[in-house]
């Protein structure tokens, strides 16, 4: 079981994580249950949740970035969900093992997200302020 704190337009949401099986979740919103159903598509999972008619957004009113768990070959992951502070790198750079890619805000401490091998980088997938879910494809190393 995994639990979550999110802070979106202001309004708390406590989420808990009880159940993983197969394609199904079962998790909590503030207490109120919902099974998530995961399609899988040959590349891509697609995660559909009830939620509440609004959509997700941080408190600057930046949409919540939420992209499946598995995504890109080559990506880099979200260790943990949080807020990108910055983006030290664009599409075409040479990066080496070890260099900072990202700036992450996670439990309102700071995280260095480092290039786990050397190559260049094909696609960035979040911008400044985006806030990600733990898994969330954050940039393609070619």
């Amino acid at each position: 079981m995994k639990e979550y704190k999110y802070t979106i337009n202001g309004n708390v949401y406590n989420v808990v994580v009880n159940k993983v099986e197969d394609s199904i979740t079962e998790v909590e919103v503030n207490g109120t249950p919902y099974k998530v159903e995961m399609d899988k598509p040959a590349k891509k999972q697609v995660v559909t949740v009830k939620r509440p008619a609004q959509a997700p957004t941080t408190a600057s009113g930046a949409p919540v970035v939420s992209r499946p768990a598995g995504g890109a070959k080559g990506a880099i992951k979200s260790p943990l969900p949080g807020v990108i502070l910055d983006v030290k790198c664009k599409v075409g750079d040479e990066i080496k093992k070890g260099q900072t890619l990202l700036i992450l805000e996670a439990m309102k401490m700071e995280n260095s997200i480092p290039a786990d091998r050397d190559g260049k980088i094909t696609e960035i997938k979040v911008n400044k302020g985006d806030s990600v879910l733990e898994g969330t494809d954050l940039v393609v190393i070619g």
